[in-house]
């Protein structure tokens, strides 16, 4: 099972300030870890909202909003892609996540949806599903 693990933003992180190097270097130590482990496969940080942008639907329109955006607790500032036999893995990895050493720290772990979730999906959803992974992962 595929599983996003998302970073919640701080103030911090909105701001553009970026963590000290020890937290750094306990993270990459962590992500070797994971890598290791054969979980880890893909990690990274957002860059603030402020260089963002968001498109929102209006009816037949689709509005494009400039960053920054103003609720920080929805926002997010990284992220782990992680492939776990359970979600309780998953759970065991992240509650040793040198990310999480500041109060008010806060991840979400989501699991990924797959065409395999889908009984119902026909023969043809997935036969190209898997041809798009098989070409995603060359």
């Amino acid at each position: 099972m595929k599983f996003l693990v998302l970073v919640k933003a701080t103030k911090d992180s909105e701001a553009g300030v970026h963590p000290e190097e020890n937290v750094i270097m306990e993270t990459m130590r962590f992500n070797e870890e994971l890598v290791k482990a054969g979980v880890l496969l893909d990690a990274g940080g957002l860059w603030p909202s402020s260089q963002g942008k968001r498109i929102r639907v209006e009816g037949t329109k689709r509005r494009i909003i400039d960053g920054p955006f103003s609720e920080t607790k929805e926002l997010i500032g990284g992220y782990w892609m992680l492939q776990a036999k359970s979600f309780d893995e998953v759970v065991e990895w992240m509650k040793r996540c040198p990310t999480l050493n500041a109060d008010g720290s806060e991840i979400e772990i989501r699991r990924l949806i797959d065409v395999g979730d889908f009984p119902e999906a026909g023969e043809e959803v997935n036969e190209t599903h898997e041809r798009l992974e098989a070409q995603v992962r060359r």
